[in-house]
């Protein structure tokens, strides 16, 4: 066995509440280390803007005097559904009428900090710190500071409700004390005796609207601490209340980055050269200036962007420019990735996290071992990257969907040596992400372009520039070996997975503007636990290990929804069952075995196998088994699958969640849903081959994503719970490949060790 280098991880914790007109940060955090701080502690304020008939009460909320409510938003919508789950948080403890709710995008503010998604990926989404390791507590303190002084409002990690959840409902608990103060004056009633129930201010037979009370409320002082609704007869949480944007995505008024129109507005389009460290080299002007509708050409150091008046003349000036790129170092290639991860996989590792003694534990006993392996996955949204820039005397207005705004707006400044303060980002809805809007190249380069042509300019990428340029998330290769007991059971396990450190470089491209090839060199060979996240598994094995063996693939590679849950589900699911048929064992029960210390995962186990009526996996059953916990949710999915002549045939996904409270059922379905269908294309396509530097796909169509007709029919049940919220947007990915490959066993009796799902084994 290879190497293994130790890594010690750092204690997590919780940002403490924080008061509704500002976010005062504590002083004592940290004891003295405080005073290593200019202007501490610091008070943030609102910075929302209000029409003369709206007042401002929180960070979170505007009222009307005509009885509107503004919720305001700090997270990107991008079909999760954010935009309707905040609001209904709020309008249920303020005790509004849902008709009354609109939503608005927050605007930068440290008060919209997710700490934590800072906490919970320390890994990802803070800089290198100087503090020690073994010092955890003043770590975690400067994480935390850093954080909110650099507002990084991120969305990920399905993260928005449980962040928010709790500033949503405090902030609406204000507002509802201070419309009862204001109600209970003009009465001359206890204000405490007061109630709010579906947009009006309640005292005995007394009523009054949120809007004849709003003006006056908004200048009163709230309580010390959020005063919260003891209960309501017609509660809004956990109703399924539809959607605020669905409307207006139907009848297509919903405004994306690249519906914005602005004066003189042209259109440009862009051509990247091969991945890697690569420099434009020369563009054929002569023939290029001669493109019918072309207006200007602007060249970079890493690309070409030509500006027309539409953006079919545009992309197809590109073409008679024909720029020629210089690439340094070896191409990347398919070969080069999967020959780098074998190396790896065989070379040093560093070891992640272990219970017990797997050294002593298969000492001079019996081996098994599988090898596993998974493609890059892209992202693949429907709506490309897009930006839309116009200069404005001093100041550079943006429209882009992004998942880091602050991030992207310090970026452009950098890019154009512009003040942050004269860079005004106006956040948009994403048509899709899967974390690909962490990506800020379209926006920068609709800045520079915008600023050279002095004048409104959208930026689209084509798809063929989408499928190259957005980093996908890792391949990896793992081999799993493992001891068994007299009666079939692992009793020693190690996990060893080779797999670039994503993390590192996600980290220098989001916070430093370093070019994707320059971060991934520097993250070469470097430890991450956020990649090998989720292969230390529920099952109680008495001693296991997960190695982390870095590879240098050359490719950047980015996040993904699901992240590595996505592929260590596909490791440990595919070869439990495999220790399961070895043992002669029926699935089910083989899992159900280790599951003593997971019962909230067992109960989901037992249901969705019920429910899809399991009749143990015996061959011809064309039923698999997959289950995994994250983010504080847990799921189990029976899938029934065959192979047609067709080929590869889901017929059924049963799935069974257990997430804690859901605030919209409806909404919590679609994610699921969402989901399973995301992770059925990742199982069978959503990847491309890459040879001298490009990807060898172009289009949708070329990647194999399943049409309507391979959609399998899918069942979903949740778990009654009131724990706290877990994650959604995630949870149902890494399931899926697992259960497919596991069916696909029963069916035929081959087992499948690769992503995209294949008839040959690795």
């Amino acid at each position: 066995m290879a190497g293994i280098r130790d890594i010690v991880g750092e204690n997590k914790s919780r940002l403490p509440h924080v008061s509704r007109r500002s976010l005062l940060v504590g002083a004592t955090a940290a004891g003295g280390l405080a005073i290593a701080w200019s202007l501490w502690p610091r008070d943030y304020q609102p910075n929302l803007t209000a029409a003369p008939d709206e007042h401002v009460f929180n960070a979170f909320l505007k009222i009307g005097d005509d009885g509107h409510i503004s919720a305001i938003v700090p997270q990107c919508e991008m079909g999760q559904g954010v935009t309707t789950l905040l609001p209904q948080i709020m309008a249920d403890e303020l005790g509004a009428d849902w008709r009354t709710i609109a939503v608005e995008t927050a605007p930068i503010n440290p008060l919209y900090t997710n700490t934590l998604l800072v906490d919970e990926d320390s890994r990802v989404f803070t800089p290198r710190s100087g503090v020690p390791d073994f010092v955890s507590d003043v770590r975690s303190w400067a994480r935390r500071e850093w954080a909110v002084r650099h507002a990084v409002m991120l969305t990920a990690n399905s993260s928005s409700v449980r962040m928010f959840e709790g500033p949503c409902r405090a902030a609406a608990a204000q507002a509802r004390a201070l419309l009862m103060m204001a109600a209970a004056k003009r009465w001359d009633a206890d204000w405490e005796q007061c109630d709010t129930q579906d947009g009006f201010v309640t005292f005995g037979k007394k009523k009054l609207r949120f809007g004849e009370v709003a003006a006056a409320a908004a200048l009163l002082e709230p309580p010390a601490e959020p005063v919260y609704r003891a209960s309501s007869p017609d509660p809004l949480y956990g109703k399924e209340l539809t959607r605020l944007d669905l409307p207006a995505k139907i009848d297509g008024s919903a405004n994306y980055a690249g519906d914005i129109r602005l004066p003189d507005m042209v259109f440009a389009a862009i051509r990247q050269g091969p991945l890697g460290a690569t420099r434009l080299k020369g563009i054929d002007r002569k023939k290029g200036h001669a493109s019918p509708g072309l207006l200007h050409v602007v060249t970079h150091e890493r690309w070409v962007a030509t500006v027309a008046r539409n953006w079919w003349a545009a992309n197809r000036a590109l073409d008679r420019f024909a720029p020629v790129f210089e690439t340094s170092g070896t191409p990347i290639s398919t070969g080069r990735i999967d020959k780098a991860l074998k190396a790896a996989l065989k070379d040093d590792g560093y070891r992640m996290s272990s219970e017990g003694d797997v050294g002593e534990a298969m000492t001079g006993r019996t081996k098994i071992a599988a090898e596993y392996a998974v493609a890059p996955a892209l992202h693949a949204p429907i709506e490309t990257r897009c930006a839309t820039a116009a200069p404005d005397g001093a100041r550079l207005r943006i429209w882009v969907a992004t998942q880091a705004p602050a991030q992207c707006r310090d970026a452009i400044a950098r890019a154009t040596g512009l003040a942050p303060g004269n860079v005004v980002l106006f956040p948009m809805m994403a048509g899709g992400s899967f974390d690909a809007c962490l990506d800020h190249s379209v926006a920068v380069q609709a800045a520079i372009i915008a600023l050279q042509v002095k004048r409104p300019v959208q930026l689209a990428w084509s798809r063929a520039e989408e499928i190259m340029r957005l980093p996908p998330r890792a391949p990896a290769r793992a081999k799993l070996t493992a001891t068994l007991n007299a009666a079939g059971g692992i009793d020693a396990l190690v996990t060893r997975i080779a797999v670039p450190p994503t993390n590192h470089e996600v980290r220098d491209r989001l916070f430093d503007n370093t070019p994707p090839d320059v971060a991934q060199r520097a993250a070469a060979g470097r430890a991450d636990a956020a990649a090998v996240d989720g292969a230390a598994s529920s099952y109680a094995i008495p001693h296991h290990a997960v190695d982390h063996c870095p590879a240098d693939i050359g490719l950047p590679t980015g996040r993904w929804r699901g992240n590595a849950d996505s592929y260590t589900a596909f490791f440990s699911e595919c070869f439990v069952d495999e220790m399961a048929a070895r043992a002669g064992t029926d699935a089910l029960s083989y899992r159900m075995a280790m599951l003593g210390n997971a019962p909230l995962l067992a109960r989901c186990l037992l249901t969705a196998t019920s429910l899809g009526g399991w009749e143990g996996g015996l061959s011809g059953t064309a039923q698999g088994l997959a289950c995994h916990s994250m983010r504080g949710s847990h799921i189990a999915l029976m899938a029934t699958a065959r192979q047609s002549d067709r080929g590869l045939q889901v017929e059924q996904l049963v799935a069974v969640v257990d997430a804690g409270r859901l605030v919209n059922p409806t909404i919590a379905r679609q994610q699921i849903e969402g989901g399973l269908i995301f992770g059925l294309a990742a199982a069978v396509g959503a990847t491309t081959d890459y040879e001298g530097g490009v990807a060898t796909a172009r289009k949708l169509g070329q990647l194999g994503l399943p049409d309507l007709s391979q959609c399998p029919q899918i069942l979903v049940e949740f778990i009654d719970s009131d724990r706290e919220p877990g994650g959604l947007g995630e949870i149902g990915v890494p399931v899926v490949a697992p259960a497919i490959a596991n069916a696909m066993f029963a069916a035929t009796g081959r087992r499948i060790r690769r992503i995209p799902l294949s008839a040959q084994p690795v």
